[in-house]
């Protein structure tokens, strides 16, 4: 009966391990540590961009289905997850706002040019502060891509200078000598890049859908700027 591949395996992952010296047993598992926080935000993000790309379609369906704009404002529904919402509801609050009367009571039916801009710069900075909140943790996952591969270079660098000093030491150069020590040091290397590769990709992955949306929030906070100036701007400010 064969030996199971996966088994020989293991034992020789084991046979390097032991003969690893104890700063790259440290950078291994420096290395393991970065894999599981990768993993981690990888898994997150996307948890949270998809759940941010459903409820988005959900709210931007209910909005356009509105006839004034302050309609899902006034019924002061909450809606967790949703950087749509997040984004309507500081527009809308600053727009209640600059709608209230001088007496404190009802609305005013229009607002100036001036109260448009205010209203304009909180959706502008209410889209940069859902972009932050999305690409919050990603500089994790660049820290992985960028330093995983130097890490294992170092680990392989100073391996291979331990097993030539080893070496030097025995006086003699022979391979079963100098392939244990090279082989051990190699494997910093092999970990530094199995850490920064599903990084890579899960990094760009990220960025590419963050990036996608970040450009429907502009455009809905535009769409929104326009139905509001046209419910609620002043006929002599509109050009």
């Amino acid at each position: 009966m064969n030996t199971p591949v996966y088994f020989l395996a293991d034992i020789e992952l084991l046979y390097v391990w032991k003969l690893a010296p104890l700063e790259g047993k440290a950078i291994i598992v420096i290395l393991i540590i970065f894999s599981i926080f990768a993993w981690s935000v990888m898994a997150s993000k996307a948890m949270q961009m998809r759940r941010a790309k459903k409820m988005n379609h959900y709210f931007d369906t209910e909005f356009r289905g509105q006839k004034n704009v302050l309609a899902i404002y006034d019924r002061k529904i909450q809606v967790e997850g949703c950087p749509l919402f997040t984004i309507y509801q500081e527009g809308c609050l600053e727009l209640n706002n600059r709608l209230k009367s001088t007496t404190g009571e009802g609305r005013k039916s229009r607002v100036s040019l001036k109260a448009m801009e205010h209203v304009k710069r909180t959706l502008e900075s209410a889209v940069a502060q859902e972009a932050i909140k999305l690409e919050s943790g990603l500089i994790l996952l660049a820290v992985a891509v960028s330093g995983a591969p130097f890490l294992g270079l170092l680990g392989t660098v100073w391996g291979v200078m331990i097993a030539f000093t080893d070496v030097a030491k025995k006086g003699g150069a022979d391979l079963p000598t100098l392939a244990p020590g090279v082989a051990a040091a190699l494997v910093t290397t092999v970990a530094g890049l199995l850490v920064a590769i599903p990084s890579m990709f899960g990094y760009n992955w990220l960025v590419h859908n963050l990036r996608v949306m970040t450009v429907q929030l502009d455009n809905f906070a535009q769409s929104l700027v326009s139905r509001i100036e046209i419910e609620f701007l002043n006929d002599d400010d509109i050009e």
